[in-house]
């Protein structure tokens, strides 16, 4: 079953990574009252990860839905990593990913691409997750910390374990689909072209946002598209940089991108849009796309995003940023569908 028709209310997700203490200590009620904001606004995809804090993502998610019928919400997590129970002291580095979760728990992180790693990465996420079933199954962060030709052997070990042990619980029903989560296009790419993969959907963050879009558009959504598969846009704020946040690619933004961001914020004042109604309604106007998940740690950033998505942007509006090459020229947007 493919992403796009297992949405229950539309192509407006969660995407929990900040309630994994990304970036700060969120208190654990407005952590819930974030997940609850979403369900109020009509939000029913939550995506989650064991990564994002070292299960305290899922944890959270899990007690903010088991108030909810599962029937009524999509549910989608990653394996790639396994959570122990050992507690280290200090902060784990995770590669370019930095210290990211260095809020979240101190349970030690470990990468396991291989089957009965994902198997056993499922059985833990179901108890913290408190369910009986996931959804969708994303293959997490393949190439992220990994360097020279390190990722193709990471690659590698996912390929002849994660992708067999998901394509089976895919065709045995348990999940309705699978695919990669992941912040860089190339092992997307080498995904789609095996014979022998059977992804339904991938997840793909900050690669198609207003800030970063060319090589997907050249590559990844002409691919995607030919194999018939979904693509989740995660991070369309760019790391939170396109809205009102100072990181980019999850380290402090450059000057140039403070830059183009600030130019693409004068014109969205200029049209009087807000500039997550730009950010989140570019990343659904490619037919590739079938859902979008802003992250959120606060409850009124929800409505915020539900509100972007019924903006009516003006077609001056993305006339102007075609001009001004602040989005590529190939790049379909909301005007095109008209």
């Amino acid at each position: 079953m493919s992403v796009r028709s297992s949405l229950l209310n539309g192509p407006h997700g969660f995407g929990a990574a900040p309630l994994g203490n990304m970036f700060r200590n969120i208190p654990q009620e407005e952590a819930l009252a974030t997940v609850d904001a979403a369900w109020e606004q009509g939000v029913r995809y939550f995506d989650t990860a064991p990564f994002y804090g070292a299960g305290l993502s899922e944890l959270r998610i899990g007690e903010a839905l088991a108030k909810r019928k599962r029937d009524e919400y999509v549910l989608s997590t990653k394996v790639g990593r396994i959570i122990l129970d050992e507690v280290v002291k200090g902060p784990q580095e995770f590669g370019e990913k930095g210290t990211l979760f260095q809020h979240g728990r101190k349970n030690k992180v470990i990468y396991d691409y291989t089957e009965s790693g994902t198997l056993k990465s499922i059985e833990d996420s179901l108890k913290r997750l408190q369910v009986d079933r996931i959804d969708f199954i994303w293959i997490h962060d393949i190439a992220q910390d990994f360097h020279g030709d390190g990722w193709i052997t990471q690659f590698d070990a996912a390929r002849t374990g994660a992708f067999k042990a998901l394509a089976r619980l895919q065709q045995e029903k348990v999940i309705k689909g699978w695919g990669l989560g992941v912040n860089r296009i190339e092992p997307i790419e080498l995904t789609l072209g095996l014979d022998e993969a059977t992804p339904n959907g991938m997840l793909v963050a900050g690669r198609y946002s207003l800030l970063d879009h060319e090589s997907a558009l050249q590559r990844l959504m002409p691919a995607a598209q030919a194999k018939k598969v979904d693509i989740v846009i995660g991070g369309p704020y760019s790391s939170g940089v396109l809205a009102g946040g100072t990181h980019f690619e999850y380290q402090k933004a450059p000057p140039e991108m403070l830059a183009k961001v600030a130019e693409i914020k004068a014109i969205c004042e200029r049209y009087k849009i807000p500039v997550k109604a730009a950010a989140l309604q570019f990343a659904l106007a490619h037919p590739a796309s079938a859902a979008v998940i802003p992250g959120a740690s606060h409850p009124s950033r929800i409505a915020e995003d539900v509100a972007a998505l019924k903006v009516a942007i003006p077609a001056d509006f993305w006339r102007e940023m075609r001009k001004l090459d602040l989005v590529s020229p190939l790049a379909p947007l909301p005007i095109d569908q008209k």
